[in-house]
């Protein structure tokens, strides 16, 4: 079942998001002004997102240990949220995936290769 789950971020800001119903009751109920009932997130967004940096800083600086780093990178992968864990990884069919993509400019590469 699906529910609201109030997020905020380091400035106070709130904004609310619809998740899975969590499955601990280790979260707070809040009140809207409708009158509905919404859950309270656990930690800020920001606290959240936190916690997948460090695996977004290893991607990126291992790409960046590369023979000949790739002028662009892109990586991609999913994000879910949830009231009582924050920002966690989504999987696809029970895997976590990670879409990763590079490209070197020619030009660039001809100008490392001494062409």
């Amino acid at each position: 079942m699906k529910q609201l789950v109030e997020f905020s971020l380091d400035d106070d800001t709130t904004f609310f998001v619809e998740v899975d119903e969590p499955e601990t009751a280790a979260v707070q109920r809040v009140a809207l002004p409708s009158g509905r009932l919404a859950l309270k997130a656990q930690q800020s967004f920001d606290q959240a997102l936190d916690t997948i940096k460090p695996v977004a800083s290893k991607i990126i600086s291992k790409l960046n240990d590369l023979n000949t780093p790739a002028d662009e990178v892109e990586v991609r992968f999913g994000l879910k949220l949830t009231a009582d864990a924050g920002a966690v990884f989504t999987s696809v069919g029970g895997e976590v995936s990670y879409e990763i993509t590079l490209k070197w400019n020619q030009s660039q590469s001809k100008k490392r290769d001494g062409r």
